[in-house]
Order: structure tokens, then C-alpha cells, then sequence
């Protein structure tokens, strides 16, 4: 059966590596990824092994977002771990070299290598570059002014859903949001700014699992190419060498993953998705963690969504390899920890050189954007099993206000857009959480609508779902225990006052014990509407946000 898929004789005496491609035409972020596969299974022939190129799925955030579709985007992390673990277990080969490009499909692969604990490296498939609206083609069809003022900023996913609450704020006309939506995404790669691929390319970086600078290379040039080929030749060496993920996936290069998300001013999602890793690599990681990680550690990139530069402009000047020594010089990472190449990340880092003088990508140390995390941990009546604000002190660090309940995310949007939504309200949207969406939507679409219609100051938004990379403004996720397990956010009404105060790490009901507890005590689970399928199968074995959302039985 090998022979009749491109085995020679000699085949069969070297170690076999199977690539696993996250390709498919579903979305951007992983259009090229087929090619990669390619230079990977060269890269291994080059290192003396054998290349088995194999394929797993993936889906589109950005496509699915504000759909029921969206349900399925933090399932198919664990559809992807566990398919990548099947075809290496069945068919037994020696290591692994998975290529991502996509929010989930990331973390999938991550899972998948520290269950299997076999020599792997990690690709990431790279970012995309930045859309634009040609100056000449928009004056044909919109007035000279208008169409300079379009052309100006670089556009990339989030320029459209944002694009959304402004044409309905009537900021912008139809002809003016479908030149938006036409030029956001000129080709292959993951979406351009700090959202939750780059994010996790970086964290996956940080914590020694790919080459260096592989989480800050643009989709389609000849230095991502490379990183594949290269990290074929790396895997093969790593299986010479015996070196495997539990000699990397340390407690402290999980600590160096954490102080570099919080640096780059990096997505929610690597709090749920960094403890997921965490628990397959048997590392203990809790909430908690962060925010002693956090206290330490200042957020320095101007990246979007809240900073103004985009992914491609970091590559341009170095990419992220300058910054970890910056931080590793100040005390922040572990530099005895191993990493893929076979040498620690102090070694890897010896010959970076600084970024050019000038940029105004990456602060100094002494000039921070924000003294400390970004990412807050949470307590409080409403969520005593914790949430996950993300907070960049543009929006304040607290906010008070009055409760606008929602029970799904489509009727949160409707308002919004509608403008139902006030000045002082806190937009609570719940049933949304790991077992009530079930899938812990991603609520982009809402917090978009909210700054198109710039309401950014002016409100808040929580809920037990899931943010976007893109996300920004006061929004508070990942609150536990969620509403569809009897968490306080069940009980919630219409009026109530709610208080959010990032300096004390608060989130909490104006409304007395006695009075939530008689609520509760009234309230009944609602009943799923799924009972048969991957999303019912999900909901049963899912855990908490706060431990990862993980499905392990154990």
C-alpha cells in the first residue's frame, strides 16, 4: 500500500513523518497551505526522513461570525486535535509537522502534538496582507472626497464588520460598505492585526514549538516557504535526537507564552486556548496565572484591534524574535527553556538584532502602552468562577451601568443596529457558553456594531461566549459558571445594575444575595436544542471556560 503512494525501497528505513494540512478553499487563512505541506515533506526528505502529507479540517470564524454556524468554530479545535491524533496513532509514524493558518486549527494541532508527545513542529501558515481601496476605482464611483478618505487606512477583516455599525449609524452608504467588503482580503493568509491567529502563532512561538520568527512571516513569501522546508529538516533531526513536545511544553514555556501574548496586546481566546494546551501537556496552568503573569509584564505592540499597525508591518521590521530578547533582557521569559531547534530560547535569541530605530510598532520598555496585562481576570458575584475582560485603559478601567439582556447573540445584534442599545447600558448576552450555545460563540459581530455606531465609550458588553481577536471596547467574556449551567448571568434582568472595575478585577450584580438567590432558585435549565451530533456530543463532555473548555473525560 505504500509503495502504490510514492514509497522507494529505501523508504522504509527512515523515519516517517506525517504533515499534517489544514488546507481547504473554506477560507483565506489556509488557501495556501497545500504548498506548504509541499516544502514541509521536501524539508523532510532533505533531513533524510520520509514525508506523509494528510489533511484535517478547518472553518472560517470570520464567515460563520454573528451565524448559528459560529457554534461549531471552538468544536472544531477538538474535531482537529483529535483527527491529527487518530491518523499518527493509526498509523504509527515517528513525528509530526503540522501546518495552521486559522484561529482553531492552531490550538487543534498543539493538542494533538502534546497528547502524542512524537518530535513535532509547528507552521504557521502566516499573515495575510493588508486590503486597500484603489484610489482610482473608488472615485468612479463615489465623490472625490469620500473615496481619498476610504482609500487612506489599510483595510483587513475587521474593517468590515465594523463597516456594518457604521452603515447603519449612516456613517457610510451601501456602495461605500460593499467597497469595503470587495478589498479587505486581498489573498492568502490568517486576518492581518493581533486577533487570534496571530496570537496563538505567537504564543505557539514563545512556547519553543516552531522555529523561530515562524509566527511573523507574511502567507505568501519565499521566508514563510522556507520556515516549512525548514521545519521538515527540524523534525527529523528532533527524532535523531529524541527531543519530543514534554521536553519543551514546560510550566515556564507556558509562563514565556503568556508574557508574550500580554507584550503583543494579544486575543482572549489564548486564556482559554493556552490552558487547553496546558492540560494535554499535563502542565498545570489556572486563570490565576495570568493575572500574576500580567501584574509583570507591560503591553508594548500598537497592533490592532485597539493599536493602529497591522501583523505585516511587525514583519516588516523584524517580526517578534526582537522582542522576546528585548524581554528576555528584562527579566520576563525563561531563556533555559527548549525549544524545536534543539537549542534553548536564550540561544535562539543570541543574534536577533534590535528593530530599526524609529518604529513606532513596539514600544520601549520605559514608554509601555499599558504598565501591565490587558487581559483581566475577573471575580465577583457574577461570575465566581471567574471571566475574562479585555481591557487596553483606552476604554477606562471601569464602567457601571444598566443591564440590556439578550439571550443569544442575533438578538443582541438586531438591537444594536436598530439602536435599541443606549449610552450606560451593559449589553448582557448569555446561553451562550460552552454548553449553552453550545460552542462558545465568538461575539464580533455585536462589539463591531457597537464601535461602527460609536458606542465604544458608552457601553459595555458581557456575556459567556467567546470574543473575536477583533474584538474591542469594555467587553468582559468567558463568564463561569455560565448562564446554561445556573451561573449568576442566568438571573439577570433588564435595569439591573452592573459594575465592572478592572483595577480591583471585579464584576459584579447590584442586586443582594437574597434576592440572586431567590432567583436562582426560581430558575430552570433551559432545554437544548441540540440532542444529537458533534454539538450535542460537545455539549455533554465540555468543560468550563475557565478550565480551557476542554472535552477530555477526566
Amino acid at each position: 500500500m505504500l509503495h502504490a503512494v510514492g514509497f522507494a525501497r529505501e523508504d522504509f528505513k527512515k523515519s516517517q513523518v506525517g504533515i499534517a494540512s489544514t488546507w481547504s478553499m473554506v477560507t483565506p487563512c489556509n488557501m495556501h497551505i497545500d504548498k506548504l505541506a509541499r516544502e514541509a515533506e521536501a524539508g523532510v526528505g532533505a533531513g533524510g526522513g520520509k514525508g506523509i502529507i494528510f489533511g484535517t479540517i478547518t472553518i472560517s470564524d470570520g464567515i460563520s461570525m454573528g451565524s448559528e454556524g459560529m457554534k461549531y468554530s471552538l468544536v472544531s479545535r477538538e474535531v482537529i486535535a483529535d483527527s491529527i491524533e487518530t491518523v499518527m496513532g493509526c498509523e504509527m509514524l515517528d513525528g509530526l509537522v503540522a501546518i495552521g493558518g486559522c484561529d482553531k486549527n492552531m490550538p487543534g494541532c498543539l493538542i494533538a502534538m502534546a497528547r502524542l508527545d512524537r518530535p513535532a513542529v509547528f507552521v504557521y501558515g502566516g499573515t495575510i496582507l493588508p486590503g486597500c481601496i484603489n484610489g482610482i476605482l473608488a472615485e468612479k464611483r463615489l465623490n472625490k472626497e469620500r473615496a481619498s478618505l476610504l482609500a487612506e487606512k489599510p483595510l483587513d477583516i475587521v474593517s468590515c464588520f465594523e463597516a456594518v455599525g457604521k452603515h447603519a449609524g449612516g456613517q457610510i452608504d451601501e456602495r461605500e460598505l460593499a467597497l469595503i467588503e470587495e478589498h479587505a482580503i486581498p489573498g492568502a493568509g490568517s486576518c492581518g492585526g493581533m486577533y487570534t491567529a496571530n496570537t496563538m502563532a505567537s504564543a505557539i512561538e514563545a512556547l519553543g514549538m516552531s522555529l523561530p520568527n515562524s509566527s511573523a512571516q507574511n502567507a505568501v513569501s519565499r521566508e514563510k516557504a522556507m520556515d516549512a522546508r525548514a521545519a521538515g529538516v527540524a523534525v527529523v533531526e528532533m527524532i535523531k535526537r529524541g527531543l519530543r513536545p514534554s521536553d519543551i511544553l514546560s510550566r515556564e514555556a507556558f509562563e514565556n507564552a503568556i508574557a508574550v501574548v500580554i507584550a503583543l496586546g494579544g486575543s482572549t481566546n489564548a486564556v482559554l486556548h493556552l490552558i487547553a494546551m496546558a492540560h494535554a501537556a499535563n502542565v498545570k496552568l489556572e486563570l490565576d496565572d495570568f493575572t500574576k503573569i500580567g501584574r509583570k509584564v507591560p503591553v508594548l505592540a500598537d497592533l490592532k484591534p485597539s493599536g493602529r499597525f497591522l501583523m505585516s508591518e511587525l514583519v516588516a521590521i523584524g517580526g517578534q524574535t526582537p522582542l522576546m530578547k528585548m524581554m528576555l533582557e528584562e527579566g520576563l521569559l525563561h531563556g533555559d527553556c527548549m525549544t524545536v531547534t534543539g537549542k534553548t530560547l536564550k540561544e535562539n535569541l543570541k543574534r536577533v538584532k534590535p528593530y530599526p530605530k524609529g518604529q513606532e510598532i513596539i514600544r520601549p520598555m520605559s514608554n509601555p502602552i499599558k504598565k501591565d496585562s490587558h487581559l483581566v481576570v475577573l471575580y465577583g458575584n457574577l461570575a465566581p468562577g471567574g471571566a475574562v475582560a479585555k481591557i487596553s485603559g483606552k476604554e477606562g478601567l471601569s464602567f457601571s451601568g444598566k443591564a440590556i439582556v439578550f439571550e443569544n447573540e442575533q438578538d443582541a445584534l438586531k438591537a444594536i443596529l436598530a439602536g435599541d442599545v443606549k449610552k450606560g447600558h451593559v449589553i448582557v448576552i448569555r446561553h451562550e457558553g460552552p454548553v449553552g450555545g453550545p460552542g462558545m460563540r465568538e461575539m464580533l459581530s455585536p462589539t463591531s456594531a457597537v464601535m461602527g455606531k460609536g458606542l465604544g465609550k458608552d457601553v459595555a458588553l458581557i456575556t459567556d461566549g467567546r470574543f473575536s481577536g477583533g474584538s474591542h471596547g469594555f467587553v468582559v467574556g468567558h463568564i463561569t459558571p455560565e448562564a446554561a449551567l445556573g451561573g449568576p448571568l442566568a438571573i439577570v434582568k433588564n435595569g439591573d445594575a452592573i459594575t465592572i472595575d478592572a483595577s480591583k478585577r471585579t464584576i459584579d450584580l447590584g442586586v443582594s444575595k437574597t434576592e440572586i438567590d431567590a432567583r436562582l432558585k426560581k430558575w430552570k435549565k433551559p432545554a437544548s436544542k441540540y440532542t444529537r451530533g458533534v454539538l450535542a456530543k460537545y455539549a455533554a463532555t465540555v468543560k468550563s471556560a475557565s478550565q480551557g473548555a476542554v472535552t477530555d473525560l477526566l
